[in-house]
């Protein structure tokens, strides 16, 4: 993958002597983080460059595309390569997502999946995209970790990463995956909802009580952070938790690396970064998350801000899916939210439930939202086993309608129109019943 990197940097710095650059990027953290790696990277690159960031890729957005401008895609576009190929510009894809179609000759695609398949994010191709460019840019790799941790490979990433960690002098600590990990543990266990602990969270009192239990004292009024215990503290607490746990699955799925990486001269958890970043862009303000990324003060504080609203939304969403009827079948449920929850968080949702005890392993999830004349639909494998390969399957329903998917096989998402609301359904369904019997 190094050496299509450097490919393609050469053919960009020769297209750029002629044309104009034009990047575009996803909304998510990974996106984000890409998009800030890049805009920094060609900023010392001298390369005259415009950015957009956008929430997915349509027909009508890409024919809009200037074919006088290079076009840089980062952590999009795997899956609309059918339309790229009609336009009369050089292409360059920086992604990780599967590759569903044809590449096109006006296309030069950089892909884990087009060699070795590493696991990588698209902030981490950016960022090796970067460093190729100039070591310099080494000071960006702790972008790369919370793009890394945004899309939640932080449990399983290849030898590659072990660099981008290393550049970014990331502190990793085995322990609960609770976050904030920099906030002091009664906080953050009264605070987390992912886990949620019974008794616990949303409970000072249980917090405390919990504390007490695992044997961590507080020193000078203050109780340590998650990431300050020692072997034995985290332990203890570890037994604690897994005690009042009752997630439905495998408890252990509740250990992992805690990342920490300097961020405004502090060591900041890349988690709690990344839900930051998310947030800002799930309520409509990347601008604020790219600001956020590039070392704005002004927008960290404007990101908080939006990180709580973004919360209200999302307990919100939660509150209204508990009520809502669902269409349900062996091992499938659909969830058409219509405009009762924001377009932009309906992934984040269909994520959350997807971890639910409420679902068995391999349920597939499809939640719908409405987005003005279109329809986002997110669509999740509820645990880590089964057969089903949702990227496949919404490819299969919505191709023939003339829609737009991209993802993996246990994450994936797609646009249709209003119009095709029923039909979809309906498409979805019969497949979906097929699929289950020949997964027998």
């Amino acid at each position: 993958m190094l050496e299509s990197i450097k490919n393609s940097l050469d053919k960009i710095d020769e297209l750029s002597k002629l044309k104009p650059i034009k990047i575009i990027s996803h909304y998510d953290a990974d996106g984000i983080s890409s998009a800030a790696i890049l805009a920094r990277a060609f900023y010392r690159w001298n390369k005259k460059f415009s950015l957009q960031v956008i929430k997915g890729l349509e027909e009508d957005f890409i024919k809009s595309l200037p074919e006088d401008h290079i076009l840089i895609f980062v952590d999009l576009a795997s899956g609309s390569l059918n339309y790229l190929k009609e336009k009369k510009t050089e292409i360059f894809i920086f992604d990780h997502h599967e590759i569903i179609q044809e590449i096109p000759s006006n296309v030069t695609m950089v892909n884990p999946s087009l060699g070795k398949k590493e696991l990588i994010s698209g902030s981490g191709i950016a960022y090796l995209l970067a460093k190729t460019i100039s070591k310099q840019n080494t000071d960006l790799a702790h972008l790369a970790v919370i793009g890394m941790v945004g899309d939640v490979l932080e449990k399983n990433y290849d030898k590659i990463y072990d660099e981008i960690l290393k550049d970014a002098e990331t502190i990793i600590k085995k322990g609960i995956l609770l976050y904030p990990s920099t906030r002091p543990l009664d906080k953050a266990l009264e605070y987390s909802s992912n886990p949620y602990i019974p008794g616990v969270t949303g409970s000072y009192k249980g917090a405390l009580e919990l504390v007490k239990e695992a044997n961590i004292p507080r020193i000078d009024g203050r109780f340590k952070s998650l990431y300050e215990l020692t072997k034995e503290e985290m332990g203890n607490l570890i037994t604690s938790v897994m005690l009042r746990y009752s997630g439905g699955r495998n408890p252990t799925e509740l250990i992992g690396n805690l990342f920490l990486v300097k961020f405004f001269n502090k060591l900041e958890d890349a988690r709690e970064l990344s839900a930051l970043i998310n947030a800002c862009s799930r309520m409509d303000y990347p601008n604020i998350a790219l600001c956020l990324c590039l070392g704005n003060k002004k927008a960290k504080q404007e990101a908080e801000r939006i990180y709580i609203e973004y919360k209200q939304h999302l307990v919100s969403a939660l509150k209204y899916l508990t009520e809502s009827e669902k269409i349900s079948g062996e091992n499938y449920t659909i969830i058409n939210a219509k405009d009762n929850i924001k377009d932009t968080i309906i992934g984040t949702v269909a994520s959350i439930i997807s971890n639910s005890p409420k679902y068995n392993e391999g349920t597939m999830i499809v939640a719908l939202a409405y987005n003005k004349n279109k329809i986002k639909v997110s669509a999740r494998l509820a645990g880590r086993t089964g057969q089903t390969n949702v990227l496949e399957i919404l490819n299969r329903v919505v191709v023939p309608l003339g829609g737009e998917v991209g993802g993996h096989p246990k994450a994936a998402g797609c646009l249709i129109s209003k119009e095709q609301e029923a039909v979809f359904i309906q498409e979805l369904r019969k497949i979906l019943e097929v699929t289950q019997k020949t997964n027998k």
